[in-house]
């Protein structure tokens, strides 16, 4: 049941698409040289009791490498904070803490459900479904799983699998997680206004609803509103989600992107402040720092791009949609924006992968190169006002 999961865990697996695409993962499992080598200092006061207690599962994890539980306590929070924080490290962290049970082609259901859930983190969503079919050809109930799968399918446009998961979510978890994972599918299918409605009406009604929970459906509310075209109706479920005082990835670059269509470029200075250490946020940095000619612009763009090569060096493959943007709107360079989002859609197939490819394919005045895209635009009957308009503009079309 998806009520009886660590919130702070569901959150995270039901943001999983947005947060594959925001984070520059691919860390490899660093062993430490010793049990007193620091491995990283993490994002909190010596008194915070995160830290506390994250440093005892280290602790405890170091005297019984095989605790299976304290492994995948620390893996779940390592995993956790990337969300929190961006910070891709701690997916090698993850990795490292689970590495007993790592390459076990059955391994317990905790450790293959997490595994999953880092695999699809580094865009290996071939080994992330494989390892949550077998969980749930063992457990069909398992909603963990369940919800990951049904993230994953909408990630990569099997909208008619993800909603057979989602329906399953629906009755066997939470119904108002279930009914917001439909709504995606709906929203991404041609019905955005009945689902925004039918769940803007459930997330009333719904009671005793946790703050996860809340932020979770709100976003996707953000989201139903801004595909319609309705922009302060959307800002004003993202704010609703920011004021619940949960650290999350996902919804800041959701509700600075919004900000950003808008051109309220000092706006997302002041969401963003002191948030540069996430890749993801520190491009929305670089936009809006970019569009005000800010002095301090040229650097963090320096900053930004020194971050894509060493990805690039590392052989990571998930920033392709990011370093598409900020190849096309900061550095003007339209072939590698094109070359970047092609490559970037053979994988993923959101929304923000399609505006992408289609902002780079327009400003290289190439169609052809963006025909998987409009073929997406016309198969879904996706309603996003700016991917139709996008759409037209490239096939020469009146908006």
């Amino acid at each position: 049941m998806l009520d009886c999961l660590p919130t702070s865990r569901l959150r995270l697996l039901l943001s999983a698409s947005a947060l594959a695409v925001a984070c520059q993962a691919g860390a490899a499992p660093h062993a430490p040289a010793s049990d007193d080598q620091v491995l990283e200092r993490l994002p909190f006061r010596a008194n915070d009791p995160v830290a506390r207690e994250m440093s005892a599962l280290r602790r405890a994890l170091q005297k019984d490498p095989q605790n299976l539980d304290v492994a995948v306590k620390l893996a779940r929070r390592y995993y956790e904070l990337v969300g929190e924080e961006g910070d891709p490290r701690y997916l090698g962290y993850a990795e490292a803490a689970l590495r007993p049970w790592w390459s076990l082609e059955q391994p317990p259901t905790s450790v293959q459900v997490l595994r999953a859930s880092l695999k699809q983190f580094r865009h290996d969503f071939d080994g992330a479904v494989d390892d949550l079919n077998k969980v749930l050809e063992r457990e069909p109930d398992n909603s963990a799983a369940r919800a990951l799968r049904a993230i994953i399918h909408i990630v990569q446009a099997r909208y008619a699998a993800g909603r057979v998961d989602c329906t399953a979510l629906r009755k066997s978890g939470d119904p108002l997680i279930g009914q917001a994972c439909e709504a995606m599918v709906d929203g991404l299918t041609g019905r955005a206004a009945p689902a925004y409605q039918s769940l803007l009406a459930a997330y009333r009604e719904a009671s005793g609803k946790e703050d996860s929970q809340r932020m979770w459906v709100l976003i996707r509310l953000g989201e139903l509103a801004w595909r319609q075209g309705d922009l302060a109706t959307a800002e004003t479920h993202f704010k609703e989600a920011v004021g619940l005082g949960i650290s999350d990835t996902f919804l800041l670059a959701a509700y600075a992107d919004l900000l950003i269509e808008q051109k309220r470029y000092n706006d997302v200075l002041a969401l963003l402040k002191d948030k540069s250490r996430s890749d993801v946020l520190l491009l929305r940095i670089v936009l809006a720092e970019h569009a005000l000619k800010l002095p301090a612009a040229r650097q963090r763009e320096a900053e930004l791009a020194a971050r894509y090569a060493a990805a690039q060096m590392r052989g990571d493959t998930v920033h392709q949609q990011e370093e598409s943007r900020f190849a096309l709107q900061v550095n003007n360079d339209v072939k590698s924006a094109l070359a970047l989002a092609a490559e970037n859609w053979k994988v993923q197939r959101e929304p923000r992968d399609a505006q992408v490819f289609l902002e780079a394919a327009v400003a290289a005045n190439d169609a052809a190169t963006a025909a998987p895209v409009l073929a997406w635009l016309q198969e879904s009957h996706i309603e996003d006002k700016t991917l139709i308009g996008l759409g037209r503009k490239l096939k020469g079309e009146r908006p």
